[in-house]
């Protein structure tokens, strides 16, 4: 089976830590030379340091938000991120009057919204989480799209949720915002796969992140029991009795980033032990 990505280059969001971090992990170890993005520059550089370079790849940062559609342009427009060819206008996107290096692997990847019912919720918290999820991917789409359609090679991978397949009680705007990313990754799926470019959801189920642990906290707050009660009780719906490790989450990533999964576009993917009752 061919998973090797050596000679691939990726784009790793949400990678200072939890399954950004692994997926960047275990794509570098694969052979791929990673650009991680985040918000925190300090933590990304830390990220950097320990990215294994077994075809001493050269890994680079880009500090980013995706909570600012603006800010996130501008900063891959300045890092001439719309690279490795021409764009929709015919037009060369290199700042130096050619072609940068193409990115053959985007892993959209962000943290979720807080947790709330959804009638509860404000227009406000709806609409940063629809720029930070849905908007946030579309611009790093467009970024990169006109280099895999030169390469005739793209994987687009979005973490999401099992929530698009089964709402989740008590988050509501995530529920909301993460069926529509679904949605336009399915759309996306059949527009480029034409180019040799997939497009694929993973759906991490309860993953021992900082995200579930805020999630647990929460709930511990809010029902007044304690942290193990509520632990207890979210892996007693977890066939497999435990919370994913990030490294699980990434090696799915990484083989639907494969050469291997070449057939595989448009597919919601849980990796949850089995947690979601629904096919």
């Amino acid at each position: 089976m061919d998973i090797d990505l050596t000679g691939k280059r990726a784009l790793v969001c949400g990678a200072s830590k939890g399954i950004g971090r692994a997926a960047a992990m275990e794509l570098a170890m694969l052979g791929a030379t990673v650009t991680i993005l985040a918000r925190n520059a300090e933590a990304l550089e830390t990220v950097r340091a320990a990215l294994p370079t077994p075809a001493k790849q050269v890994h680079s940062i880009l500090p980013a938000d995706f909570s600012d559609p603006v800010a996130l342009k501008e900063i891959l427009h300045n890092a001439s991120l719309r690279c490795g060819g021409n764009n929709e206008n015919g037009e060369n996107n290199g700042n130096d009057g050619t072609s940068s290096q193409p990115f053959h692997i985007l892993v959209n990847n962000s943290g979720g919204p807080p947790a709330g019912p959804a009638h509860t919720a404000t227009e406000e918290q709806f609409l940063a989480a629809f720029n930070q999820h849905l908007i946030g991917n579309h611009i790093m789409m467009q970024a990169v799209l006109p280099g895999m359609k030169s390469e005739k090679y793209g994987r687009i991978i979005n973490v999401i949720s099992t929530s698009v397949k089964a709402p989740i009680k008590g988050l509501g705007v995530s529920n909301t915002i993460r069926g529509a990313v679904a949605n336009w990754a399915k759309t996306l799926a059949g527009e480029l796969g034409p180019f040799g470019i997939t497009v694929n959801n993973i759906l991490p189920g309860a993953t021992d992140t900082d995200r579930m642990a805020e999630i647990i906290k929460g709930k511990a707050a809010k029902q007044g029991k304690s942290l193990e009660d509520i632990t207890a009780a979210e892996l007693s719906i977890i066939p497999v009795g435990r919370l994913g490790k990030p490294e699980e989450l990434a090696q799915a990533i990484a083989f639907l980033a494969s050469p291997a999964a070449a057939y595989i576009n448009g597919v919601n993917l849980p990796v949850d032990g089995g947690r979601t009752g629904c096919l």
